[in-house]
């Protein structure tokens, strides 16, 4: 028996479901366009093999362990790195056992659909993962990971991946980005700029992270006017090695267009370490209006993610370090936090501005009506917790009617985990079909206009709004 249904996420209605069917027939051999994800450049600079089926499915896949540590497995025990290098499992299929045994966790979310369609369209497995079939199911990824046609990029070429954007902090050498250039191999992967830990106050090793920035750049960073143009010169290394966008992970959207000098005070609160939390907000606020206005001149897309509380286990983040899976939505105002960076560049019809959220209430109140009226802001898609069909749908939902299609940026896969990016825009796809075949049944879109938006929604809207 397959794992995934021929026709999973298409309505329940029998005509409904023909036109979904019929609209995702036409949109799923588009090549993957994957413009911002957490992809390590290293596999494809490398292309060695990927080591075992438990560090390509489990280990480094937060959405795969945390759902493990909520039914109290520690992450030490699947082999998740500690910060101070303490001891963690490391046998592969003793790893791979325990996600087995616990599976069945992931009924009806996401993650099952995502793993399900890896395991049987990649490896052409068709028995379900669980405790009994742990092993034989090992042994065949396993087999399959030894074959040069599973090396990272054979997969590239075999997922139709046309461009793939990975994402480097603003003090990465870009090492790996370079090696892939010099290699000759003809796969898109680019860079993007993620400055987060030389732009907020509050990251750890705030102060020593910008004096590194200095060293790197040649510039005095303790200055504004050095500290700017430090950046400045960053991004044009990242554009250099095929960056097309930056990336700002920012507690809150709020922004700031303060004169030079009331900057260059709270950048020497910021360094001295200084800053109350109000204030942190204001120079992360001021960093996002500055990095607008650099895009401005050098073309790069603005991406801001804001609104995860992140790091909320004090002893995880201690032991195992960022991103480990207890980052959580918070309650996020763009109204107000916006206006100011929307005051200096909203008009500008050359900006590009992709906003994020983790609070769907923000969607029809804030998001849609801005992103319907400001030329530069675009709108992402569903983002993290809600990458999923409901979440798609809830997107679509409470979008389409203010800002329609076209004020949107595609679909993006957000991703660590290689193997489920075909799998994420397939459920994307279907998604955005089932959605499309209501709007037509209902006589709000005609058949001819639902294919062509299923082909942009697909394809053509994140390559235009990443400039790929």
């Amino acid at each position: 028996m397959p794992l995934t249904d021929p026709d999973r996420l298409f309505p329940v209605e029998a005509r409904s479901r023909d036109l979904a069917r019929a609209l995702y027939q036409g949109v799923a051999p588009l090549p993957i366009i994957s413009p911002h994800g957490h992809c390590d450049p290293r596999w494809f600079a490398e292309n060695a093999r990927f080591p075992d089926p438990a560090q390509l499915f489990v280990v480094p896949d937060h959405y795969v362990f945390r759902m493990l540590v909520s039914q109290g497995v520690p992450m030490a025990d699947l082999g998740v790195p500690r910060v101070d290098g303490g001891p963690v499992e490391t046998d592969p299929r003793t790893i791979w056992r325990r996600f087995a045994a616990h599976f069945h966790l992931f009924r009806g979310t996401p993650s099952a659909m995502w793993l399900d369609h890896s395991f049987e369209h990649l490896f052409d497995i068709d028995t379900v993962l669980s405790a009994d079939t742990a092993d034989d199911i090992y042994d065949r990824i396993e087999a399959r990971l030894a074959q040069d046609d599973y090396r990272p990029r054979a997969l590239f070429d075999r997922f139709g991946i046309e461009a793939l954007a990975t994402t480097e902090g603003a003090l990465d050498d870009l090492r790996w980005h370079a090696a892939i250039r010099d290699s000759g191999w003809s796969g898109r992967v680019i860079t993007t700029y993620r400055p987060d830990a030389v732009v907020d106050p509050e990251f750890e090793g705030f102060a020593e992270n910008v004096a590194a920035l200095g060293a790197l750049t040649g510039e005095e960073t303790n200055s504004w006017a050095g500290y700017l143009a430090a950046h400045r010169n960053r991004r044009a290394v990242f554009k250099a090695h095929g960056a097309t966008a930056t990336d700002h992970g920012h507690p809150t959207a709020q922004t700031e267009d303060m004169p030079a000098a009331q900057a260059e005070a709270l950048l020497h609160k910021a360094l001295a370490g200084d800053c109350t939390a109000v204030e942190a907000d204001a120079f992360r606020g001021q960093m996002l209006t500055e990095m607008a206005r650099m895009s401005l001149d050098d073309g790069l897309v603005m991406q801001i993610h804001p609104g995860a509380r992140r790091n909320h286990n004090a002893d995880v983040l201690a032991r195992h370090g960022r991103d480990k899976g207890f980052d959580v939505p918070g309650r996020t105002d763009y109204v107000g936090s916006l206006k100011p960076l929307l005051d200096a560049v909203g008009m500008e019809p050359a900006l590009k501005i992709i906003l994020f959220t983790l609070d769907e209430t923000a969607y029809g109140r804030e998001l849609a009506p801005m992103a319907g009226a400001y030329p530069a802001l675009r709108l992402g898609p569903p983002w993290w917790f809600f990458d999923s069909y409901e979440g798609i749908k809830r997107f679509r939902t409470a979008t389409t009617e203010t800002c329609g299609f076209y004020n949107t940026a595609g679909f993006n896969d957000d991703t660590r985990a290689f193997c489920s990016i075909p799998a994420r825009h397939d459920v994307a796809r279907r998604s955005d079909c089932a959605y499309l075949a209501e709007l037509v049944m209902t006589g709000r879109l005609r058949e001819a206009d639902a294919h062509e938006v299923a082909h942009d929604l697909s394809y053509r809207l994140a390559k235009n709004a990443y400039n790929l």
